[in-house]
């Protein structure tokens, strides 16, 4: 699909800010990543800041990986700013399910602001869905292709937005249109902190292409490094191989080994 390479042209040309409340385990990878694609990525959480730092930044990603109270009231504040100010919020529930904590604040970041993305694992958008999802810590404790993309449909229908459901096949869906992306590697599962690289990656495609497209485009591009990193064989080079190819890639490649299709 040519809009894909279209999109990763986009961000390139545009170079967005992109302004992450994450968590701390991941804030460094998930910045290389960002750069290495082309975008601009900023790092603020502190409450006194973030309304301004969204004002000035294209599109606005929320990972609830490590949480507290002054993160949690961080991210309202900056969820609220963005809907008001019309900038495009991609979230990462990370770990909903295993803790009340975590889905409580996934639930009500949902609730209070425009969230133009969703993206998680099959155990976290059940358990978002409240199907009882069984999560281990930050991992997916099932996955099946058979109703992955039932929910990825089913939860985009229920919260008004575009939800991805990755995994080892991608399911990303409005409610109405649904994509599969078949891309990726296995050692992406051996490197900590590459499922929020991708949902860094969604907010910097949120800046230039409608969400859909964005959240379909970012998988592409992200899983095709992948697979070319892959090369390494081994987690360690894998990692930076990874930076490489985010780098390296062009919107050709990105095209020739896209596997997407519509469903």
């Amino acid at each position: 699909m040519e809009w894909v390479g279209d999109a990763l042209r986009k961000v390139r040309e545009k170079r967005p800010l992109v302004h992450n409340i994450t968590n701390y385990v991941v804030m460094n990878e998930t910045a290389n990543a960002l750069l290495a694609l082309g975008a601009s990525p900023v790092m603020a959480h502190a409450l006194e800041e973030v309304g301004e730092m969204v004002s000035i930044a294209d599109s606005l990603v929320i990972n609830i990986g490590t949480l507290s109270p002054p993160w949690i009231a961080s991210m309202e504040k900056a969820v609220k700013a963005a809907s008001e100010l019309g900038k495009p919020v991609v979230l990462d529930p990370v770990g909903a399910g295993a803790t009340k904590l975590r889905t409580s604040t996934a639930m009500k970041l949902l609730e209070m602001g425009d969230i133009s993305v969703i993206r998680g694992n099959f155990g976290e958008i059940s358990a978002l869905l409240g199907e009882h999802g069984k999560t281990r810590g930050v991992d997916s404790a099932e996955y099946s292709l058979e109703s992955a993309s039932q929910l990825a449909e089913r939860a985009a229908g229920e919260f008004g937005t575009v939800v991805a459901v990755t995994g080892p096949v991608d399911f990303v869906s409005d409610g109405k249109r649904t994509y599969v992306v078949e891309n990726g590697h296995e050692l992406l599962g051996n490197v900590t902190g590459t499922g929020c690289m991708a949902t860094a990656i969604t907010g910097a495609f949120l800046a230039v292409e409608e969400p859909l497209k964005a959240a379909v485009s970012a998988l592409v591009t992200f899983e095709v490094a992948a697979e070319l990193a892959s090369e390494a064989k081994y987690p360690g080079t894998f990692h930076v191989k990874l930076y490489d190819y985010l780098y390296a890639i062009d919107p050709e490649t990105v095209v020739r080994m896209a596997k997407v299709r519509g469903v």
